[in-house]
């Protein structure tokens, strides 16, 4: 009786939500209304909500408890807690294998389609392999954190020590269950980042930069929580650094982790980077051997950890983010130094935001295409990004 309870809290919760604030902000606001939930109780609407909005239109044919059922079915490996909203039938199904899942729910339901998981597959990026990109919304994503310079042996012995399921997947990244706490074990932006792995990733364009023996001006023009300055720190160790982003909040929320990181000796500014108004302040210098243009974007290619997005996003969005970024370019990128680099990122799986922003760029600046590549982080639980390096002509 207490699931069925649990069900038909999430059914009202799904059907009063508009998408009008992130579905955790929603699930928040509503538990702190509502006081007669415990700590169970939230954990399972909440999981419920998640399932439902991580099949996305898949299983529209369907009313809202039995799609409740079929997002359950599919998004976990065992009937657990769930038994008693399921007949023998589908518990005798239930098969660890999610493939297996799938085939099931296929045989049953003959409008099924993996393909409308993800209902925008016709614009996806180059060499995204859409069935199993579709697939992994019903998978929960892990937890990622880079490992800083010469902390390697005091991460791993502190996750040893915790008793803490983890996985090393290569020098410098570490995978954990998506709930795991880290943050009593390990010294956040100190010893790791918390950063996932296809972001990770973004070291491999920069080492394509040749070092010299002075330091490497940068500017981080959309910086965000600073990651993107704090992996470029780590990667060439000499840098001379300039941020800057929208809000001022951000900015602020970043001189405090720039703090935890060590980063003491850089330049910020507040800006609207896509205005047409828009100029670098005199304070600040002007032209930089490498500018990272992590522009904002749809987030397509992170909806496995926000699946509410799946439903509530409009294609005409698209459009919109694709404007807003030529913008930021057409502004950033004239700062770019002679023998200069310009790395663009987006963490979205659409091809107007990825490869047409590519084309842009090359048929309206005198900059020529290093490396392009889409990180289809989904492989291994992770988030899928896309990232592009330039240099200026005169280094080819």
């Amino acid at each position: 009786m207490r699931f069925q309870y649990y069900l038909s809290v999430a059914i009202t919760l799904i059907t009063k939500y508009d998408g009008a604030m992130p579905l955790a902000f929603y699930l928040k606001k509503y538990f702190s209304d509502n006081k007669k939930h415990g700590s169970k109780d939230r954990k399972y609407i909440s999981h419920v909500c998640y399932c439902y909005y991580r099949l996305g239109k898949s299983a529209d044919f369907l009313d809202i408890e039995e799609k409740i059922k079929v997002a359950l079915f599919l998004c976990n490996n065992e009937v657990g807690v769930w038994s008693s909203l399921f007949n023998d039938e589908w518990i005798h199904h239930w098969h660890e294998k999610l493939n297996v899942r799938i085939e099931f729910i296929l045989q049953k339901f003959s409008s099924f389609s993996v393909e409308n998981i993800f209902p925008f597959v016709q614009h996806l990026s180059n060499d995204i392999a859409s069935s199993n990109f579709c697939i992994s919304h019903l998978v929960q994503p892990n937890l990622f954190v880079r490992i800083r310079p010469s902390h390697s042996t005091t991460v791993i012995q502190k996750l040893k020590n915790a008793k803490l399921d983890y996985q090393l997947l290569n020098e410098t990244c570490i995978a954990l269950p998506n709930a795991s706490k880290i943050n009593d074990v390990l010294n956040i932006n100190q010893e790791v980042v918390i950063q996932d792995y296809s972001s990770q990733q973004i070291a491999s364009f920069l080492q394509l930069i040749p070092s010299t023996n002075k330091p490497i001006s940068i500017w981080d023009c959309c910086a965000a929580s600073g990651g993107k300055s704090i992996l470029a720190k780590d990667v060439f160790s000499h840098i001379t650094l300039t941020v800057s982003d929208v809000r001022k909040t951000i900015v602020q929320n970043l001189h405090h982790r720039f703090i935890q990181a060590g980063i003491n000796h850089y330049q910020s500014f507040i800006a609207d980077i896509a205005s047409n108004k828009f100029d670098i302040p005199k304070t600040i210098q002007q032209k930089f051997q490498l500018i990272i243009c992590d522009v904002p974007c749809s987030g397509s290619g992170t909806w496995s950890r926000t699946p509410e997005q799946i439903i509530f996003f409009t294609a005409e969005k698209m459009n919109e983010y694709a404007a807003l970024q030529k913008s930021i370019i057409n502004n950033a990128i004239k700062h770019v130094e002679p023998n200069g680099y310009f790395l663009y990122i987006t963490c979205s799986v659409f091809k107007k935001e990825n490869e047409e922003i590519v084309q842009y760029i090359q048929e309206n600046f005198s900059f020529e295409l290093i490396k392009m590549n889409i990180l289809q982080g989904f492989e291994k639980k992770a988030d899928t990004m896309f990232a592009a390096l330039f240099s200026t002509k005169e280094n080819n």
